[in-house]
């Protein structure tokens, strides 16, 4: 069999001895949010190859049923494979299985053939032989697959000569004996699948594990054994017909993770920071250097659903429009993080240099969590992108008993002033609840703990929890009494814990190096429910600021996110400041005013029923919107956005005079059967007699609105008809549009 993958585009390739088309399962083929569109195809290494996005694409190949037409079980004295990967990523591991490259397997019954890679880019062949046995041949330490290269792997068994050998770009790696005339029984009743395990695991019922990312090309199969000198022949003869005898390059650009087939999607957000595609979760570790601003972010990029956690990389100059950039930290085959790259905070070292603080996942490990620390390769390689980072090669804090929740310690924050560094990691304490931990440093490398910097009551406030994840300390400045202020932001998880970011303000005791809250009642931003979690936060040298990040979560199923190909994205980044009455300023940063297009209305001094005559010009999915509304008697005001003409899908998000409640109210926000975006979401917000002013932004699935600088509600809304794109001012009594003006706004992509 020969697959040349010489396509280029389509939903089918050829087997060209056979003749036959084969299908190529690609989630895209048929999309319910977004343009129907193929596979991916890219360069091969002569012409085109194929992309297998990591959790969709695959191929099946119809097998003729020799073992019915005989009457019994087909065996092959002989097989050899050969293809060029260039893989993007490496899988987990999950329940143990390879990560198919090609196969016709049935392991339980020791059937057929598997030729796939594991952990960290471990590789294999294994075969089920007649008599039932299963034999497997695994590529020695450092002849691992390495991503984003071309690699040339082959497969032979050869069972007359009585061996199989493993071959990479042309050269024996490895081989094994097996009895002379050992035979493969052929794997019945069973597809040969490209790019899908036969047996893959299946996760939240929805998504295959162990499915090829990235790209593959020229697959051969043989019903021979192919010796040493036909493989390095093969081998040359691609790098000497197509690439000057050098091996195959492979631009970056080639294999990376491409946003261009999700920019259609009807919900996903355009101005709203998101991976190029697949799963996201906090947004983490932000800092400014050399004129630019990093953001990176909890990443699988093998599909849209969290699993192998690596940390993605995003770069701009002002904080609106962002570049992808590659993979920062990858989980690798050491004793640091062979399991995941989990949350942390970014720090200036010494040279004033960025250093990346996060949490190394080890499960051979107890705990499984530790503090860890990666450096940039700049300024010895000159790139002011910093996209290379090397891992110091031991945690820098590693939890002993009586250190918080032991098994529970996670999520650095870490920042240096005049006398050092001083980190922050979410734990809690056995039986009391939530803590964000307190350590220092003189050398960032050498951590003391200092104990509790502050600790939940759970008695008193059980929503707070029994564990704290992602705390964020910021200076505030100083009161209008001269008292030093601080923002201290923590998200509960656990038995009875409310999944929000929840804050104080207080003063820092650096003696104790100790929080001091000024109510013990914790706040929170948003009022919205989950969509607004996962906090980060920095200091911008630019401007003073203090500058807020979080992940604005999706409230899907599982279905929906695989028809989709992305979870998630970032929420808008905001300045968060004390206000002269001493409470939380927040607002979205003025930098987002770049995004603005077109003007869409303006009005001063309207009743409701005069400005929705005026309202009914304007309809968008990506608008910008800041109303000032005067409630005269009414008990209840605001706007209705993402509207149908009939009014069969709204949402309406209002303020309640009477309850001092910002609400949304989502029951006819979607007729879609499989959305999750229902019922009616709020919190409190005293106004003190101010009128109400909100500032929203919709950008497509996303409505976020802050209200008087004080609060934000953050939520989702995934209407099922495409003409929900109108807006109208409700309100059940006399009231006054002071003013209100309307932009569209741009895609930052």
């Amino acid at each position: 069999m020969h697959w040349a993958f010489d396509e280029g585009s389509g939903t089918s390739v050829l087997e060209s001895v056979s003749q036959i088309r084969d299908d190529i399962q690609y989630v895209f083929n048929q999309a319910e949010f977004n343009e129907h569109s193929g596979p991916q195809w890219r360069q091969g290494v002569t012409g085109s190859g194929l992309l297998f996005d990591g959790y969709s694409t695959s191929v099946v190949h119809t097998v003729v049923n020799e073992e019915k037409k005989n009457g019994g079980q087909e065996f092959l004295s002989a097989l050899s494979i050969g293809v060029w990967v260039a893989p993007r990523t490496y899988d987990w591991g999950y329940e143990g299985k390879l990560t198919a490259i090609v196969n016709r397997h049935n392991m339980e019954r020791k059937q057929g053939y598997l030729l796939g890679m594991f952990r960290h880019g471990s590789w294999s062949f294994q075969v089920g032989l007649e008599g039932g046995e299963w034999k497997e041949l695994w590529a020695p330490e450092g002849y691992e697959l390495s991503k984003n290269e071309w690699s040339y792997v082959n497969a032979v068994f050869d069972g007359t000569q009585g061996e199989i050998k493993l071959f990479l770009n042309g050269t024996e790696i490895a081989s094994a004996d097996v009895p002379g005339g050992s035979r493969i029984a052929e794997a019945v009743n069973t597809e040969l699948l490209i790019g899908k395990n036969n047996h893959s695991s299946l996760l939240a019922e929805v998504f295959n594990l162990q499915m090829f990312s990235g790209i593959m090309d020229e697959l051969k199969i043989y019903n021979r054994g192919l010796s040493k000198d036909e493989v390095a022949a093969s081998y040359r003869e691609v790098l000497d017909s197509a690439h000057g005898g050098v091996r195959p390059p492979l631009k970056y650009d080639d294999i990376k993770l491409d946003r261009t087939p999700l920019l259609a999607d009807r919900h996903r957000p355009q101005y709203h920071v998101s991976p190029p595609a697949h799963w996201m979760n906090e947004p983490h570790a932000p800092i400014y250097f050399d004129g630019q601003y990093h953001l990176f972010y909890q990443h699988n990029p093998l599909g849209p659903f969290f699993y192998h956690i690596h940390w993605g990389h995003w770069v701009s100059s002002d904080l609106v429009h962002w570049r992808d950039l590659p993979v920062a930290l990858s989980p690798e085959k050491d004793q640091l993080a062979p399991d995941g790259i989990w949350s942390g905070s970014a720090a200036y070292d010494a040279d004033g240099l960025p250093a990346l603080f996060f949490t190394a996942g080890n499960d051979s490990a107890s705990p499984n969590q530790s503090v860890a620390l990666a450096r940039s390769t700049y300024p010895q390689d000159g790139d002011p992108d910093l996209i290379t980072w090397i891992k110091h090669p031991e945690p820098l804090i590693v939890q002993k008993q009586g250190m918080g929740a032991f098994g529970d310690f996670r999520d650095p924050f870490v920042w240096k002033d005049e006398e050092g560094w001083y980190a922050l990691v979410g734990s809690g304490i056995e039986g009391e609840g939530g803590a964000a931990l307190a350590f220092a440093s003189q050398d960032m490398l050498n951590w003391t703990y200092k104990g509790p910097f502050f600790a939940a009551d759970i008695q008193k406030y059980p929503y707070l929890g029994p564990i704290w994840e992602l705390p964020v300390f910021l200076p505030l400045g100083v009161d209008k009494h001269g008292v030093s202020k601080y923002l201290l932001l923590v998200s509960p998880v656990g038995a009875g814990a409310d999944v929000e970011v929840f804050y104080w303000i207080g003063q820092l005791d650096k003696n104790e190096l100790s929080f001091i809250p000024d109510q013990e009642e914790p706040q929170l931003i948003d009022v919205g429910d989950f969509h607004f979690t996962g906090p980060s936060g920095m200091v911008d040298p630019k401007t003073g600021r203090n500058i807020v990040f979080t992940i604005a979560q999706g409230d899907r199923t599982s279905e929906l996110e695989y028809q989709s190909g992305w979870a998630h994205n970032g929420g808008l980044p905001l300045s968060v400041y004390l206000r002269e009455d001493g409470r939380l300023g927040i607002e979205p940063i003025q930098e987002l005013q770049s995004l603005r297009g077109e003007k869409r209305l303006s009005l001063r001094d309207k009743s409701l029923a005069e400005a929705n005559v005026l309202l009914k010009d304007v309809q968008g999915d990506m608008l910008e919107i800041q109303v000032e509304l005067e409630p005269g008697n009414a008990g209840q005001l605001g706007i209705k956005v993402r509207c149908t003409p009939d009014g069969e899908e709204e949402t309406l998000l209002y303020y309640d005079f009477n309850e001092a409640k910002l609400v949304i109210d989502r029951t006819k926000t979607t007729l879609h059967p499989g959305e999750k975006c229902r019922g009616i979401q709020g919190g409190k917000l005293e106004l003190l007699g101010e009128n109400l002013k909100l500032h929203i932004y919709l950008d497509r699935s996303m409505v976020e609105a802050y209200a008087n600088g004080l609060k934000s509600l953050t939520t989702r809304v995934y209407p099922s008809r495409k003409d929900a794109l109108g807006l109208e001012l409700w309100g059940d009594g006399k009231s006054l549009v002071k003013s209100m003006e309307i932009w569209d706004m741009q895609s930052i992509w």
